[in-house]
């Protein structure tokens, strides 16, 4: 085995581990290693964050599921646009982009670059809502804002299905505000959208996108350790206390690949 995929399964872990002690954020960096570490190209690496944050948030959800915190009925509101959006994205919109968008001067606008960009902007947003950690004050639901929960669903959908990222730190403040969810069910209820939409998404690369399952399965049962191994470390160290010192990480790494793929390139 090469030192390469010793140190992506080392980055594997490392995102289960972040998933485990803070309860989110750790799958942003999936493709960020795939692409930096692994030299997977980005629109592969995007369809391969899906299924490996899919498959790492079902074992959150099964816990949640077992403790009776996953709200269904907002699961379902938000999740069947999300799903429907989320599959097209990968299914027709990623594939119908031009390889290179457009040409301007040195500079090459490519879809591998846009994506990237794209993911480093999210990189970005992701990291304030980590830095600020300030909970959203509960609203009472309405018929209204399941409407509006309908529609943020499908853009988050959209979202999810370009940059191969869950999507928890938009959908969570969502739910509190819209659907009025307490933060823990807020938390839980996301994990559940994030896996299925994830997982039933990633299925709209099968056919056009070729998948090397040798290295995808290892991968992801890797994250999966990962995050028992952050889950047992939650009892000495306190997730909250690192979630913004890993904001700050976050939103490093968002800079470097913004200014690496617009200037560098």
């Amino acid at each position: 085995m090469e030192i390469i995929q010793i140190l992506g399964y080392i980055g594997a872990l490392f995102i289960g581990i972040v998933l485990g002690l803070i309860g989110g954020g750790g799958s942003i960096l999936t493709v960020p290693i795939l692409v930096y570490l692994l030299y997977i190209n980005p629109v592969t690496a995007t369809a391969y964050s899906l299924f490996i944050v899919g498959s790492v948030s079902s074992v959150g959800t099964i816990k949640n599921l077992r403790n009776g915190l996953v709200n269904f009925k907002t699961a379902i509101t938000f999740a069947i646009p999300a799903l429907l959006s989320v599959f097209s994205t990968r299914k027709y919109l990623v594939p119908a982009i031009p390889d290179t968008i457009f040409n301007i001067g040195n500079f090459i606008l490519t879809k591998d670059i846009a994506i990237m960009i794209f993911f480093a902007i999210i990189m970005v947003l992701a990291s304030v809502s980590m830095i600020k950690d300030r909970q959203p004050v509960i609203q009472k639901s309405s018929e209204n804002n399941f409407l509006l929960l309908i529609i943020l669903g499908f853009l988050t959908g959209i979202i999810t299905g370009l940059v191969g990222a869950g999507g928890g730190f938009i959908i969570i403040p969502i739910l509190v505000l819209l659907a009025g969810l307490p933060m823990k069910n807020a938390v839980a209820t996301s994990l559940f959208i994030v896996a299925v939409n994830s997982l039933l998404g990633f299925l709209g690369d099968v056919g056009h996108t070729e998948i090397d399952w040798k290295f995808l399965l290892p991968f992801s049962a890797i994250a999966v350790v990962g995050i028992f191994i952050g889950i047992w470390l939650n009892k000495f160290i306190d997730g909250k206390k690192l979630k913004k010192g890993f904001g700050w990480f976050v939103l490093a790494m968002g800079i470097y690949i913004f200014v690496k793929e617009v200037f560098f390139k």
